[in-house]
């Protein structure tokens, strides 16, 4: 299994498991291909992976969460200092820039645009899922959960 099947595994397989119960409109009709493999994609996941180290420490001190949308946040900036701040800012408009192309890219390897704004959703949806107990999210309303 390749970086990008075991990434698409671990994010959104298991939401599709169930015959595409639970998933947006857009995925109605046609399933994604979540094994897609493109060289921009595969780019996109190992970016991504590879600066999760940096974010971690961050999403355990709550520092940062996660969004409804699939991208990331700054949630407490009392706990961390104005210099590392800066460098954590660069860091998070980094990653949602790597995100939100990702999910562009799997759209249009699967030759449907439109699907972008749903698979965003749906990575949103699964990675607050997935996330350990204590780190922070920000639903669609705005508001900042600690997930017990």
């Amino acid at each position: 299994m390749n970086i990008v099947q075991a990434f698409f595994r671990a994010a959104l397989l298991p939401a599709m498991s169930a015959g595409l119960i639970g998933m947006p409109p857009a995925f109605a009709q046609t399933e994604p291909d979540l094994d897609i493999d493109s060289p921009a994609i595969v780019s996109l996941v190992k970016s991504i992976a590879n600066r999760f180290i940096q974010l971690r420490p961050h999403l355990d001190a709550g520092v940062i969460g996660l969004t409804h949308d699939g991208s990331i946040a700054l949630h407490d900036v009392a706990k961390i200092d104005a210099r590392a701040l800066l460098a954590l800012d660069a860091l998070i408009l980094e990653e949602n820039r790597d995100r939100a192309t990702l999910y562009r890219e799997i759209a249009r390897a699967n030759h449907r645009p439109e699907w972008e704004s749903d698979l965003r959703a749906t990575f949103g949806r699964r990675w607050i899922s997935r996330m350990p107990a204590g780190w922070f999210y920000r639903n669609d309303e705005g508001k900042w959960i600690r997930k017990s």
